[in-house]
């Protein structure tokens, strides 16, 4: 039972590494809100009304940065209960 437990501890810990890794390189490659000139004079007004969709790479990345912060998060809590 302690070898199960020892290994269980090892994946979660392997795993929340990745995931840590992962989550900042998915954040750290995301542009920001106010790119480019017309983020400087008018992203204000595209994000109130919502003319700015996102689009392609930046929507990927959005989706990716919520789906690993949730895998974060559950695996932090996994391994504070087994830990």
């Amino acid at each position: 039972m302690c070898l199960e437990v020892d290994f269980l501890q090892l994946t979660l810990m392997v795993l929340l590494v990745i995931v840590s890794i992962a989550l900042i390189t998915v954040v750290v490659l995301q542009s920001g809100k106010s790119a480019g000139l017309s983020g400087a004079i008018s992203g204000g007004a595209e994000q109130l009304l919502g003319k700015q969709k996102a689009r392609g790479v930046d929507l990927v990345l959005h989706r990716a940065t919520i789906v690993l912060a949730v895998l974060f998060f559950i695996l932090a809590v996994a391994l504070g209960y087994f830990l």
